[in-house]
C-alpha cells in the first residue's frame, strides 16, 4: 500500500533529522569513545563548547546509566540511523518497525535525561531552559514518530486481516 502525503511529509523530516543526528552522534556525543590516537581535535574543541555553554552534567561527569544509554547510541542508534537515511528514501517496508522500535527507545531514554536534568540543583531556570530547548523537541520528535509509526503498522496489520 503506498505511503499517504502525510506520512511521507513525516518521512521528510525524519530524513532530515537523520542526517543531522549521525553528524551529532559523531562529533559530540560519542567522541569519548574514540582512541585518544585517533581522536578529532576539533571533536573536543566542540565538545567543550557545548560543556561551556550548557553546563550539561551528562557530559561533565555522567552517571553509569547515562554511559549506558551512551553505548546504546553506539551499538543501535548510529547503524540504525545509517539505514534510515536510504530506507525512508526508497519507502523500505521496514521503515514503520525500525522506527518505531527507534522512537520508543528514543522517547524512554530521552524522558528519563530529561527528568533527571531538570531535578540538577544549581541551575537558574534560564539554564534550564537552555537545556530543555535541547532535549524536549529530540523527546517530541520521538513521540510523533512513534505514534506514527505505531499508526502505519496497525492500519497495515489491520488491511491485511480484512484481506484474508
Amino acid at each position: 500500500m503506498a505511503a499517504s502525503s502525510w506520512s511521507r511529509k513525516l518521512d521528510y523530516v525524519y530524513l532530515a533529522f537523520f542526517v543531522i543526528h549521525i553528524p551529532v552522534m559523531l562529533v559530540v556525543d560519542l567522541a569519548g569513545f574514540y582512541p585518544t590516537s585517533v581522536r578529532p581535535t576539533f571533536t573536543l574543541a566542540i565538545r567543550d563548547y557545548y560543556i561551556d555553554t550548557y553546563r550539561d552534567r551528562f557530559f561533565i561527569d555522567p552517571p553509569l546509566w547515562f554511559k549506558g544509554f551512551m553505548l546504546l547510541e553506539l551499538v543501535y542508534h548510529l547503524p540504525l540511523s545509517l539505514w534510515a537515511i536510504p530506507a525512508i528514501l526508497r519507502d523500505d517496508p521496514l521503515v514503520p518497525l525500525q522506527l518505531l522500535v527507534f522512537a520508543l527507545e528514543t522517547a524512554v531514554s530521552t524522558l528519563t535525561c530529561t527528568l533527571e536534568m531538570l531535578s540538577w540543583k544549581g541551575y537558574s531556570l534560564e539554564e534550564q531552559s537552555r537545556l530543555c530547548a535541547l532535549y524536549v523537541p529530540y523527546l517530541v520528535l520521538a513521540i510523533v514518530m512513534g505514534g506514527d509509526m505505531f499508526v502505519r503498522l496497525r492500519t497495515t496489520l489491520l488491511t491485511k486481516s480484512k484481506m484474508q
